[in-house]
């Protein structure tokens, strides 16, 4: 039932931010190396962090030395990569939204009986190939480049220690400006594609709310690198979704009906 999958993604999202913490937790912060030296460390040094550590020390050879813009150019590579996996996210919504009647009547009809509405809702999902956690793909993808840029912040003093607008790389920022900013895009970039649902799932109004306040908490106690990687994300998430869903729909509605 969907309940079922609401809290499952609910589920999803909290055990992915515990492995985060956990693996970011087991990172020495007073270490001094270069991107080389993680050549020498253990498996996820050196077949994960270095790889990004060494694109990080390309592209801001590229930008003159600015490792903000190298982070601005992964981030836009990391999610042009995984755009068909927003593709097939996109499908299971359009989907999901054409199979909102049946849903309604199966609701009806087996009101009195739990067990065997989720049964047949997901049969209907199965005859529908729509899949509920599809919306999860692009997240569980992106957590491991969030947890390995992590790394390389701290693990590499050039990146740790580099000044980019007001920001230190590898501190808090001072003022809590990223924070707010990657809590706000968050929320607009959630409310952009529940705006185009024509029904709302039970429990999605409290996760439109909750999740920017936790993206929010998070961003205040990881370094500067982190949101202004997860802004940069969610910037390119609102210009997918304006063209995935604003505009095809204002493209309908301007469509006269006959």
């Amino acid at each position: 039932m969907l309940s079922r999958i609401l809290k499952q993604r609910w589920l999803l999202v909290l055990g992915l931010v515990l492995l985060m913490a956990t693996l970011t937790g087991c990172t020495s912060h007073n270490q001094t190396m270069t991107t080389d030296d993680l050549l020498q460390g253990n498996f996820w040094q050196k077949n994960v962090v270095y790889w990004f550590a060494l694109m990080l020390d390309t592209f801001a050879d590229w930008f003159g030395g600015e490792y903000g813009l190298s982070i601005l150019l992964l981030t836009i590579i990391v999610r042009t990569l995984i755009l068909p996996l927003t593709l097939k996210q996109y499908r299971s919504s359009k989907a999901m939204q054409a199979i909102q009647p049946e849903l309604e009547k199966l609701r009806k009809k087996h009101k009195e009986n739990p067990q065997l509405l989720q049964q047949e809702t997901m049969k209907l999902f199965q005859q529908n190939q729509v899949n509920p956690m599809a919306g999860c793909l692009p997240m569980i993808v992106q957590m491991p480049v969030f947890i390995a840029l992590y790394n390389a912040i701290y693990m590499n003093s050039a990146i740790r220690e580099h000044q980019f607008l007001w920001l230190e790389l590898g501190q808090k920022d001072p003022y809590h400006i990223l924070p707010i900013i990657a809590a706000i895009t968050t929320f607009v970039q959630t409310k952009m594609m529940q705006s185009q649902q024509k029904t709302t799932m039970p429990g999605m109004q409290a996760m439109l709310l909750i999740f920017p306040v936790m993206i929010f908490v998070m961003a205040l106690s990881f370094p500067a690198a982190l949101p202004l990687y997860w802004i940069f994300s969610n910037l390119y998430t609102i210009v997918q979704n304006y063209f995935l869903y604003v505009r095809p729909s204002k493209r309908k509605e301007s469509v006269p009906a006959k």
